[in-house]
């Protein structure tokens, strides 16, 4: 299971037992979108190979306000 917990300036990712941050700047060139347009399923497919999202994409702005 993959624990993501968002804030403005990246997101704090739990992964198989490792912790680690992805960084605003990592994620908008990852994405090519501003992080706020980011939805947190497209974070999870930076961080699984093959991730099972569930339920509706939220964007980060939507996560965070």
């Amino acid at each position: 299971m993959t624990i993501l917990s968002f804030d403005d300036s990246g997101v704090d990712v739990v992964y198989k037992g490792t912790e680690f941050r992805l960084e605003k700047a990592l994620i908008e060139e990852a994405t090519e979108k501003p992080y706020p347009d980011v939805t947190d399923h497209e974070v999870l497919k930076l961080v699984e190979e093959n991730p099972s999202p569930t339920g509706e994409p939220r964007r980060i702005r939507d996560i965070v306000k």
